[in-house]
């Protein structure tokens, strides 16, 4: 009769205890493994020309700009050599015309305190047009 109640009731599974070591382990090298995929991704998206290519503002630099219709605005580009009038459309850019290079004393930035953030802020959401 104790075999018979060893195979009615079979005994219980063991359950083995998992170590904090191993989950600790597991966890960082799935992190680890993302954060090198990512990385790779990103250096993959900068070889073929996804991300957007860095221009020094010394290089080329707008100093003016206005709009003329809905989506149409014409303005200056500074180069080395030159100062470019450019008609901007939604579809082309034209060349208008081309200006002498600024004269030094133009270029230098002028002694006015910079705004502040909340300036900044109302500036790039003020609608062309309208007034406050």
């Amino acid at each position: 009769m104790n075999n018979q109640s060893q195979t009615l009731h079979p005994a219980a599974p063991q359950t083995q205890a998992i170590s904090t070591g191993s989950v600790v382990t597991q966890v960082s090298s799935v992190l680890a493994g993302i954060v090198l995929l990512i990385l790779a991704f990103a250096w993959l998206a900068r070889r073929l020309g996804f991300a957007p290519k860095k221009v020094s503002s010394q290089e080329l630099k707008m100093t003016a700009s206005v709009q003329v219709g809905q989506r149409e605005r014409v303005v200056i580009v500074d180069t080395a050599d030159a100062r470019l009038v450019l008609g901007v459309t939604a579809q082309h850019i034209t060349h208008l015309h081309t200006l002498p290079p600024a004269a030094p004393e133009e270029n230098a930035p002028s002694g006015a305190a910079p705004q502040d953030f909340r300036q900044l802020l109302q500036n790039l959401v003020k609608r062309p047009g309208k007034h406050p």
